[in-house]
């Protein structure tokens, strides 16, 4: 691609670009079996106690003193909470929302879609990779397998929750494109590392 952003062949956890490897929820390094407020790593059991990667005071918790209103002002994961750098390395990362931007650039791909699946194949040099419908991991069920197709980006969508790039919409084979939603931090999607540049 013209930025020279290099995409993994695979998910994090899955060894074939068409295996949905594991869930996450944004900002934990490891999969589980429960993707809630309940468990989730930064938040004291409920989205208005939040303890890492808030802006809002009415939605922090102090981690250290019990105190409402706790703030740190980070919207990007940090190298030790991006599950693709944790799983594969210093070289990779969790894809922003402009790299996913550029994989769908028309002038720069073509994208074929398949019922459980989209293949985004580059214009320069043939190359491709296939982004599965592993759906959304809620709370201990998963939603969406084969249909919903998923995948986080590294920046922090303001309050809760964060954007996601959803492929949802595809009918009868058909890419109608894809768009950017709010998912709840706490759910589990995947997550197609980029090579750091």
């Amino acid at each position: 691609l013209p930025s020279g952003t290099l995409w993994a062949k695979c998910n994090v956890g899955a060894i074939l670009g068409s295996d949905y490897g594991d869930y996450f929820a944004w900002g934990e390094t490891e999969p589980k079996e429960d993707y809630s407020w309940e468990t989730y790593k930064w938040c004291a059991g409920t989205e208005n106690t939040l303890k890492k990667y808030n802006q809002f005071p009415e939605l922090g918790y102090h981690p250290y003193f019990s105190e409402l209103g706790y703030t740190d002002d980070l919207t990007e994961l940090l190298p030790e909470d991006d599950a693709a750098t944790a799983n594969w390395g210093e070289n990779w990362q969790t894809p922003s929302k402009e790299q996913f931007e550029e994989l769908f650039n028309e002038e720069y791909t073509t994208t074929e879609s398949y019922s459980d699946r989209i293949r985004i194949t580059s214009k320069s040099n043939g190359n491709y990779i296939i982004l599965p419908a592993a759906g959304i991991h809620e709370n201990t069920d998963i939603s969406k397998k084969g249909s919903g197709i998923y995948y986080w980006i590294r920046s922090l969508y303001p309050a809760i929750s964060t954007i996601a790039l959803n492929f949802e919409a595809i009918i009868d084979g058909e890419y109608l494109g894809g768009y950017w939603h709010g998912k709840p931090r706490c759910y589990g999607l995947s997550i197609r590392p980029v090579r750091k540049q």
